[in-house]
């Protein structure tokens, strides 16, 4: 027997409210197991990021060489990279993992508003780092500014999936949390079809524990994918853990700004093959 296993490519959060500390346990939760890179080492709490401190890129490429050399993992997960030089080293070591599912959670600014990546990552993202993806995770902030599109209506927003998916990736999802209205609307796009996209709507939870919410559903769509669930339902039962989590942390108090989600609301046991 073995695990289902999930390797997680992201920056620590101190707080362990959002990085790869919500990660793991969100994989952990879902009865996965998770392995973990750290790429960058963050200063922040419930109220922000106050200061992101690079990983070295040899540092970064040797660690998911130690993993993928001893315990290959059936899906990859990647969040917080910060310059063009981890980009590089994660790019050279997924070349030799083409087989395994990457879903990509590209965090470019902090929620806060602290940027968490050079201009020269983000081109190096575009070009080197989204065509190995089998799924991209963008906000809508983020999906602009990888697309180069402004997004304010249905069509604006096909315009820039479709232009995501012309970077190279299988599939992109835009997520809608950023919208001002009370229903949250998420969008997949599949690049082996010219359909329309595929729409997931939740009503929004009120609650000011939010943090790591776009690390959480990233990491459980690719725990759910590790699983052998297909995308699709991999996104809408990853959605459902989000909601849940939200829910089930809504009224805990830690800290004094936005705090986290509840990911072991209904931990399960673990998924052996």
């Amino acid at each position: 027997m073995k695990y289902t296993h999930v390797m997680s490519i992201a920056g620590s959060d101190c707080s362990g409210g959002a990085g790869i500390q919500a990660d793991i346990k969100t994989i952990s939760a879902l009865g996965s197991y998770a392995s973990s890179v750290i790429t960058a080492v963050t200063v922040q709490n419930t109220c922000g990021v106050s200061a992101a401190h690079p990983v070295p890129a040899k540092i970064v490429k040797q660690q998911i060489e130690a993993i993928r050399t001893d315990m290959l993992p059936d899906a990859v997960k990647i969040g917080m990279v910060t310059d063009e030089g981890i980009i590089r080293s994660i790019t050279e070591e997924l070349n030799l993992m083409r087989q395994i599912p990457i879903v990509f959670d590209p965090v470019l600014v902090s929620s806060s508003g602290f940027s968490l990546v050079t201009p020269e990552a983000v081109r190096r993202m575009q070009y080197d780092l989204i065509p190995l993806c089998y799924l991209l995770t963008p906000n809508l902030p983020e999906a602009e500014l990888l697309s180069g599109i402004r997004i304010t209506d249905d069509q604006s927003l096909r315009e820039a999936g479709k232009a995501l998916l012309q970077l190279g990736c299988r599939n992109v999802l835009i997520k809608g949390g950023h919208r001002k209205d009370n229903q949250m609307t998420d969008a997949l796009f599949c690049g082996e079809t010219e359909q329309l996209p595929v729409l997931y709507s939740d009503e929004k939870v009120i609650t000011c524990n939010t943090h790591g919410t776009g690390c959480t559903l990233s990491s459980a769509i690719a725990t759910f994918i590790a699983q052998q669930v297909p995308l699709t339902e991999a996104i809408r039962l990853a959605k459902k853990f989000l909601t849940e989590a939200l829910k089930a942390g809504s009224k805990v108090q830690i800290g004094h700004g936005h705090g986290p989600l509840n990911h072991f609301f209904d931990p399960k046991k673990a998924i052996l093959r």
